[in-house]
């Protein structure tokens, strides 16, 4: 039995990046060894166990073998025999394809370490193109290392393109693209992801919403960058350097779908895209299974951006409308998750990308003003229901217009 690091552990230390999940493969091991050693068996389609200790996974080396459509279609072989390079042979990169010893000695059969002072993102094999997830996985990684550098390498992007063409991404479940997704809008260049999924054209498959916006014009006056697709990238990345939040980059992401159903006769002009683009993000977020705190945080953004953006010209009583339509009394927290994506909006034009944003200051302020307005009195006062109601509403849109005087 040989024990080896691999995986991102081994890459990361290379590039001198902390290391925080540790993965090893055991060579020349069965199932009842590891047993016996104290390990506790997790995996159901391949034996993967946890160290009795540090919980850490060790999984038996393995070979895969393509033996239906989809990422689910593979025979797994684990047994003694194999090799680590024919384990290492079934990753996705070469920067993913090498080993440690326990001396810390690299193995790097596929020139992984090659690539890393190269910058390049490139598959092992051609095997590469048997698992649909794997471009999901590489837009991922260029999200991950476009900071430092890093691209696809040619080969690897024709290899994508003709797997799209062959629709082995239709054939990938809800879940599993989300999850990608999920971890994408976490990474340091969320845009480089949507990016090289559409240089592949699987854009277009998975995500038709945000593929139909490139191409679509806007104002010049008001985007001076004019292309929608183009300002929904920019629109991520301000979204990225003002919120860790996955939850506001996808907002950021998707609130102007509404966009790219406006009929051509009406371009640059996009009257009522606020509605459309909220059904839209509905649809979405089914279709992808996506968790109810994304959707309704991005439906909310959608709706009623626009209105955030006029705040100054906004009166005191459509103000109150908008923190009631936002949830903000029993939720302050999501009103400034509104607030961050809808400066991202702002700034997600060209030129304007440092540009100050008074409008969610107007809006803080005009929740604290509301706020300060208690119910609890109110009902200690004698009143209920509808009188409670309607008295409450009168006082905040009082306090409003004071606060704004």
């Amino acid at each position: 039995m040989k024990v080896f690091q691999v995986g991102g552990a081994v890459r990361d230390k290379l590039l001198n990046l902390p290391v925080d999940d540790r993965d090893w493969v055991v060579v020349g091991a069965t199932p009842e060894e590891m047993l016996a050693k104290g390990f506790r068996q997790v995996g159901r389609d391949f034996p993967v166990f946890l160290h009795p200790e540090t919980h850490e996974e060790y999984a038996l080396a393995r070979t895969e073998r393509k033996v239906a459509p989809g990422y689910r279609g593979f025979q797994v072989h684990a047994d003694p025999q194999v090799t680590l390079e024919e384990d290492l042979r079934r990753r996705d990169l070469t920067i993913n394809a090498m080993a440690a010893t326990e001396d810390g000695r690299i193995i790097d059969p596929y020139g992984g370490r090659r690539d890393l002072e190269r910058r390049i993102l490139r598959h092992v094999s051609p095997a590469f193109s048997e698992d649909p997830v794997r471009i999901l996985r590489v837009a991922r990684f260029a999200a991950r290392f476009k900071p430092l550098g890093f691209s696809v390498a040619p080969e690897t992007r024709a290899l994508m393109y003709a797997m799209v063409e062959a629709d082995e991404v239709a054939a990938l479940v809800p879940e599993r693209v989300w999850a990608e997704v999920e971890r994408a809008l976490g990474e340091a260049e969320p845009p480089e992801f949507f990016k090289v999924l559409r240089d592949c054209h699987a854009l277009e498959v998975l995500f038709p919403e945000i593929d139909r916006l490139y191409g679509v014009p806007q104002r010049p006056q008001y985007h001076p960058e004019i292309d929608t697709g183009l300002h929904t990238m920019m629109v991520l990345e301000q979204a990225t350097r003002l919120a860790k939040d996955t939850c506001v980059r996808f907002a950021a992401l998707v609130h102007d779908l509404g966009k790219g159903t406006t009929p051509r006769e009406q371009w640059p002009s996009h009257k009522g895209h606020e509605q459309r683009s909220a059904a839209l993000i509905e649809a979405l977020c089914q279709r992808l299974r996506i968790p109810n705190r994304y959707r309704d945080l991005a439906v909310a953004v959608a709706r009623y951006h626009t209105h955030c953006h006029r705040a100054a010209e906004l009166r005191p009583g459509t103000l109150l409308k908008t923190l009631e339509a936002l949830d903000a009394f029993r939720r302050p927290a999501r009103l400034e998750d509104f607030l961050l994506a809808c400066e991202a909006d702002a700034r997600g034009r060209l030129g304007l990308e440092a540009q100050p944003y008074p409008q969610a200051d107007i809006f803080r302020r005009a929740f604290r003003q509301a706020q300060s307005v208690e119910p609890r009195r109110l009902a200690e006062a004698g009143l209920k229901g509808e009188a409670l109601a309607d008295e409450l509403r009168r006082l905040r849109i009082q306090a409003i217009a004071q606060g704004a005087g």
